[in-house]
């Protein structure tokens, strides 16, 4: 386990009760930070996913909105964060064809506000402790849009193609230019596809694992041919924690799995797992059930990681065929945690349809 930083001892972690913002909370206190975890708790956070820092005075969780100017000050005046990591969004494409709105207000409006608010933290520190400082702002590698061959690098122009890649695409150039104009230190994070315990049902994997579990279809877009890079959650928080030691201002950092599978060929393996941990009167994969596609699906996201495999020594350790297993067997293992979401009105059905 590395030192913790001598940059920043507090992190101020926005959105810390999501799928990877709980698992870095956890990863940051167990390498020795204090993490000051604020989250608005919508649907998608829990603070279930924090049971395992339940009574660690490391971890201070405040409710909260990260559009709150006055409360971020606050929080930032009591604390002193040396890094402040915005993890807080809106995640989903499905939701954001349905419906954008919610998607602009946080994932643009709010970082703007958030970013405002930090901004004014910032300006009121030390020499030393204005230079020291971060603020990193975690996106997606959907803003880069799809690629046929090769793949895409820090440098890449942004093409997104769904309103929440849109809208994230818009809160990295607003955290971007928040550096250029006022000198705020800043920088950005994409990852590829991400998947592990904790994730929320709505997302692919563990949609598929749950309606497998409930004998319902498995909807696979289209031919199923779409390629998506996979990185498990643990492999992205250790980059993660690098890039709160280690970013320098103005820089981009992509994460990615290395490990491209077609949509079909995932939706198989995750069956194959299922049939060998919780065996069903007939083989999942007659469960799958393609349906017409999602509009603007992008066919292939890919980036390269040589950036963060050169500067931090960082690489996957879990390969995807592996992670998906341990996957399946934490969904098994936790229906409890799963099943409170379904009780709270969470339906796995499709949307994101268009009109």
């Amino acid at each position: 386990m590395r030192q913790v930083s001598a940059r920043a001892t507090t992190v101020l972690v926005a959105g810390g009760a999501g799928f990877i913002g709980s698992h870095l909370v956890e990863w940051l206190v167990r390498c020795g930070y204090r993490v000051v975890n604020l989250d608005l708790l919508t649907y998608a956070g829990n603070v279930e996913n924090l049971a395992a820092l339940e009574g660690d005075d490391r971890h201070i969780f405040i409710r909260g909105d990260i559009g709150d100017r006055a409360l971020v000050q606050t929080l930032c005046a009591r604390y002193q964060p040396g890094v402040v990591f915005n993890l807080a969004a809106e995640s989903h494409v499905d939701r954001s064809i349905d419906k954008a709105d919610a998607f602009i207000e946080t994932n643009v409006a709010s970082v703007y506000r958030l970013l405002d608010a930090t901004l004014g933290y910032w300006r009121d520190l030390d020499a030393p402790g204005k230079a020291a400082f971060r603020f990193i702002q975690m996106s997606t590698d959907e803003v880069y849009g799809s690629i046929a061959d090769g793949a895409f690098s820090e440098d890449s122009n942004y093409r997104p193609n769904s309103p929440y890649a849109a809208s994230k695409a818009a809160g990295d150039h607003l955290t971007r230019a928040f550096g250029v104009t006022y000198g705020l230190p800043v920088s950005l994070v994409h990852a590829s596809n991400t998947y592990g315990p904790r994730q929320y049902p709505e997302k692919f994997i563990p949609h598929m694992i749950i309606s497998a579990l409930a004998s319902r279809p498995l909807p696979v877009y289209g031919a199923g041919a779409n390629v998506r890079d996979w990185l498990h959650v643990g492999d992205l928080v250790r980059g993660l924690e690098q890039v709160v030691a280690q970013a320098q201002p103005g820089e981009v950092y992509n994460f990615a799995g290395g490990d491209e599978w077609r949509n079909i060929a995932t939706v198989r393996a995750l069956c194959g797992h299922l049939d060998a941990q919780a065996p069903a009167a007939r083989p999942h994969a007659d469960m799958i059930a393609f349906v017409a596609d999602r509009p603007g699906h992008d066919l292939r996201y890919a980036m390269s990681s040589d950036k963060v495999r050169r500067l931090f020594g960082w690489k996957p350790e879990i390969r995807f065929a592996d992670g998906l297993a341990l996957t399946v067997s934490w969904y098994l293992e936790n229906r409890a945690w799963w099943q409170k979401i379904l009780e709270r009105g969470y339906a796995p059905v499709r949307i994101g349809i268009g009109g």
